[in-house]
């Protein structure tokens, strides 16, 4: 089944492909606050409400009068468009606040939403990104599978291009008959059922550090305030780049261990269950005029720094490419923290007991034993799934039933 994977290549413009670039990408930013202001204005002075298609309709008619909108494509800007009526539709629902207006530091760049406009001329490794009015641009990258490319995003990060392409492909990866239960932490990243444990990388504490003797720095300096009409200074702006570049190392750094590691899980399980992970209930800030509430932000921190909603979707995700069968076990009703994987018995243990020492003579890491209690629950409740079919509370199935019926006749002996 054709499905849709997105590859980002870095873009190498020359100096006039990089300012036509950069020009294009202040006129879909204009547009975008011309849109919002239109909506606001109509609804304040006539009380109209405006949506997508009347902006969309008028689009012949403003590029009348702004003939420097015409050489965009008209496919582009009703991506812009569309991206203004989706920021209000987020309002309307309640899921995010009213629409402001952007500037060029925070708008980064436009979409190609169809085949028009734009070209890849590439087979998946390195190539030529095709601009209509602009020309071909060398770009940089390799996908892991090549399909039909079907939309383009261009985007600017710190000064960088790069170009996010969607296509439609039949990916293929290989795995083996193994079944692994997983339990993320801070401490260690992931403890596997099988005793194997992934060390917490930490990209972001051990970056830290200069992060915040560059803040420090930048607060010296001259900052911009809008409302007084002060400007920052080149000092201010040299110092935020600096704070920006070594976030987005650390973000680099923790993207491509995630892959690596979901990667390796997959290549040796085909069945794959863990924790049902509620990560925006995990971080959520600290109760107002809580005691707590630094130790609360460093937990969060070292959460997010983890990446565990990242590593869970990938390896979901990864499995379907394989054939393979993710598993989510309901833990308020397991508690795999709390019980021994070889008796069963619970018993409440603080965050400090690393060890698991059931007196059933049963010994080993704390979170190597939760991962063999959700290994257990899976492998327990396999005829259950199987019965149950798509049941996406709790299992997701990517493979054959019957393959997970043989995993079930391979359900390994509990270790003594």
């Amino acid at each position: 089944m054709s499905i849709t994977r997105r590859i980002t290549f870095r873009l190498y413009p020359s100096l006039s492909q990089a300012k036509t670039l950069s020009y294009w990408r202040r006129l879909h930013k204009d547009l975008y606050n011309a849109a919002i202001a239109n909506r606001k204005n109509q609804y304040k002075h006539f009380k109209k409400s405006v949506d997508y298609y009347e902006q969309q309709n008028c689009l012949p008619e403003f590029k009348e009068v702004w003939h420097e909108y015409k050489q965009l494509g008209s496919h582009a800007l009703q991506a812009t468009l569309k991206r203004v009526d989706m920021a209000f539709q987020r309002f309307f629902k309640g899921l995010g606040g009213y629409p402001k207006f952007k500037s060029i530091r925070h708008y980064s760049g436009w979409t190609y939403p169809c085949i028009a406009g734009w070209k890849a001329l590439s087979d998946g490794k390195n190539g030529h990104l095709e601009l209509s009015n602009l020309g071909k641009i060398q770009m940089r990258g390799t996908a892991r599978t090549w399909g039909k490319p079907t939309t383009c995003t261009i985007v600017n990060r710190q000064g960088i291009w790069y170009t996010s392409i969607t296509v439609q492909c039949n990916p293929v990866r290989k795995t083996s008959t193994g079944v692994v239960g997983l339990d993320f932490g801070c401490l260690a990243a992931v403890a596997m059922s099988d005793g194997n444990i992934v060390q917490n990388p930490r990209y972001l504490a051990i970056t830290q550090d200069k992060i915040k003797q560059v803040s420090k720095s930048k607060r010296r300096k001259t900052k911009p305030d809008f409302k007084q009409k002060i400007k920052a200074s080149k000092r201010w702006k040299k110092a935020n780049k600096r704070v920006s570049e070594l976030q987005r190392k650390a973000f680099n750094q923790r993207s491509n261990w995630v892959h690596q590691v979901a990667a390796e899980i997959v290549s040796c399980n085909s069945l794959v269950g863990t924790e049902k992970l509620n990560i925006k209930a995990m971080t959520r800030k600290a109760k107002k005029g809580s005691k707590r509430k630094a130790q609360k932000t460093g937990l969060n921190r070292s959460i997010l720094d983890v990446g565990m909603g990242v590593l869970r979707s990938a390896i979901e995700y990864k499995l379907s490419e394989a054939g393979g069968i993710f598993v989510e076990v309901p833990t308020q009703k397991i508690k795999p923290s709390q019980t021994c994987p070889k008796c069963g018995s619970q018993k409440k243990k603080e965050l400090s007991e690393r060890i698991h020492d059931c007196p059933c003579g049963f010994t080993c890491d704390r979170d190597v034993a939760a991962a063999m209690v959700m290994l257990n629950w899976v492998m327990g409740t396999g005829t259950d799934l199987i019965k149950r079919g798509s049941d996406s509370s709790t299992s997701t199935h990517c493979g054959g039933f019957k393959q997970l019926a043989e995993l079930k006749r391979q359900k390994p002996r509990p270790s003594s």
